[in-house]
C-alpha cells in the first residue's frame, strides 16, 4: 500500500517534503506533515560505518533541541553493505548501544536505480541549492529542512550533528 503511494507520489510529482509518509522501525508511520513548524533533520545510517559513532550526537542533538528539532534517521545498506541487519535488528542496535529516541524509519535505498522517493526528492532540491553530484557521497550525509518543508542545508558524512556548522541553525 505504500509503495503505491509512493509511486503516485512519483507520477504526480512532490512538491513538498510534507507529502512523505514512510514506514518507521518500529511499525509506526513517520508522517513528515507532523513535523510542519520544526526543523527537521534527515540522516542515512548504518551500523557498521566509521561514522556510526554519530548516532550519539544525533540523539544529543535530538535531545537538546527536540522542542524545535525532528531528527529522523534512515538506514541504507548503499555503501560498502555497512548497513546489512534486518529492520529488527537496527532497532536492536541502536536502542541498545546508543539510547536512539528520535524517529527511525525502514531500511531504504538513498541512491541508485532503488532509490526512494524521498532521497530522490532531497538529492533534486539539493542541487537546486548547488550541491554538486554525487549529493550522497556516503553514510551519515544529513539534510536540514527548515520550519516550511524547505531544505536549507546538506551537510557530509564528516560534518558531526554537534558541531557549529549544523547548530548555527538551530541557536
Amino acid at each position: 500500500m505504500l509503495r503505491l503511494a509512493f509511486l503516485a507520489l512519483l507520477l504526480i510529482g512532490t512538491t513538498s517534503l510534507y507529502d512523505f509518509k514512510v514506514p518507521a522501525l518500529d511499525g509506526s508511520t513517520i508522517d513528515l506533515a507532523k513535523y510542519k513548524g520544526k526543523k527537521i533533520l534527515i540522516v542515512n545510517t548504518a551500523s557498521k560505518c566509521g561514522f556510526t559513532p554519530q548516532y550519539a550526537d544525533l540523539e544529543k542533538l535530538y535531545e537538546k533541541y527536540k522542542d524545535k528539532l525532528v531528527i529522523i534517521g534512515f538506514p541504507a545498506n548503499n555503501f560498502a553493505q555497512q548497513e546489512p541487519g534486518t529492520n529488527s535488528e537496527i532497532k536492536e542496535f541502536c536502542m541498545k548501544n546508543y539510547g536512539v529516541s528520535f524517529p527511525m524509519a525502514e531500511k531504504v535505498d538513498v541512491i541508485g536505480a532503488n532509490i526512494h522517493p524521498l532521497f530522490k526528492y532531497l538529492t533534486e532540491e539539493a542541487k537546486k541549492l548547488g550541491t554538486t553530484d554525487p549529493v550522497i557521497k556516503w553514510n551519515f550525509t544529513k539534510f536540514l529542512i527548515d520550519e516550511n518543508g524547505k531544505l536549507i542545508a546538506v551537510f557530509p558524512s564528516k560534518v558531526t550533528p554537534m558541531s557549529d556548522e549544523v547548530t548555527k541553525y538551530l541557536n
